[in-house]
């Protein structure tokens, strides 16, 4: 179930233009996750294989990511509602909805931001951890050049409330995201999948060590740009039930400012 809640912990992959940004292009940015931009985000994750378990799974990812500002400070807030359609454990239905909230700030070395998570139980007992967290949330974002930007993002969620489902532990979670992404021209780009490394505190060990890939490109119809990436991760923790490979298809439309 942390393994689950790792991946909804993927930070906003937002994307803007030219004129929002400064010195960032589109390409780059797409990938940035303290990138000021509306999106709509619709994913499908699957795990055709586990450890220590001859099953899989799928579900569908609905993500929103909306720039707002409050008090001279820009925010990006983002929700992220997972569908499941096949599970080895929970019921078919929505799971579990994480939302967020990042305060950014621009430097001379690129940006960086600090807000909050939030996981809320939408899935119950049958389809989540049926429980509340919450926890602090920051990272930051640097492009080496105008190809390659690198960063690192780290979110927690402690448990505040709720009951533990299906005999698991309270949520007590952090994962950190290291990012990097580099542009090959054309609208294409390569770099890091959402590779959420975390670490369970009820357990005291590394529940999710992921390591892989993503391939993407930017496509504009009219003036709406849109991004299709394809991730393939392999998962080495592999001491207890959890996702082996996990594959990640995904539309992204971007609602950027002219």
């Amino acid at each position: 179930m942390l393994a689950a809640i790792a991946t909804l912990l993927s930070p906003v992959e937002a994307a803007l233009a030219q004129d929002a940004s400064g010195a960032q292009s589109l390409d780059q940015a797409a990938n940035d996750p303290t990138a000021s931009i509306m999106s709509l985000q619709l994913a499908d994750w699957y795990t055709p294989t586990y450890h220590h378990l001859d099953d899989s799974d799928n579900a569908i990812a609905l993500r929103a990511a909306i720039p707002f500002e409050l008090g001279g400070i820009d925010n990006i807030f983002r929700i992220t509602a997972p569908i499941i359609t096949d599970h080895p454990a929970l019921e078919p239905g929505l799971g579990d909805i994480t939302i967020f909230d990042l305060m950014v700030f621009n430097e001379n070395w690129g940006r960086w931001g600090v807000g909050a998570v939030a996981l809320l139980p939408t899935g119950g007992d049958h389809r989540g951890a049926d429980q509340w967290a919450l926890g602090p949330a920051l990272g930051f974002t640097a492009p080496v050049s105008d190809d390659l930007l690198v960063g690192l993002f780290n979110q927690n969620l402690f448990h505040i409330g709720g009951d533990q489902a299906l005999g698991q532990a309270d949520v007590n979670v952090s994962t950190f995201q290291p990012i990097l992404s580099h542009k090959l021209g054309g609208g294409w780009s390569v770099g890091f999948s959402e590779m959420q490394i975390a670490y369970d505190w009820e357990d005291g060990r590394f529940s999710s060590l992921p390591l892989g890939i993503q391939v993407s490109k930017l496509q504009k119809f009219g003036d709406l740009p849109v991004q299709f990436s394809l991730q393939y991760e392999h998962n080495f923790a592999d001491s207890q039930v959890a996702p082996s490979d996990t594959i990640r298809a995904t539309v992204k439309f971007l609602f950027a400012s002219k």
